[in-house]
């Protein structure tokens, strides 16, 4: 099994790690070792988590038509029914 050696740490940080180790009943090399697993566990789900623009192109459609763009406008416009919201016409006035 590998060593690891750190050097140039803080102080503060130092006895933080150490006081963290106590409260976790762990010596401060396991301690490290456990919150340098879970961070680079964590990192990798974070890698394979697809991020908002993947997942909006996975969101955007489309399909294939052999007809022109003018006969599925026309087609759409067609299935389109009348909203009665606007059967006294459209009232623009305040």
């Amino acid at each position: 099994m590998a060593n690891l050696q750190v050097k140039g740490v803080d102080d503060d940080f130092y006895e933080a790690l150490k006081l963290l180790a106590k409260e976790k009943g762990r010596s401060l090399s396991q301690q490290v070792l456990i919150m340098l697993k879970e961070y680079l566990a964590k990192e990798k789900r974070l890698s394979k988590a697809k991020t908002p623009g993947a997942l909006l192109l996975e969101l955007a459609g489309s399909w294939e038509d052999e007809r022109p763009a003018e006969a599925i406008i026309e087609e759409l416009k067609a299935s389109r029914k009348p909203s009665r919201k606007f059967e006294k016409g459209l009232n623009v006035s305040s």
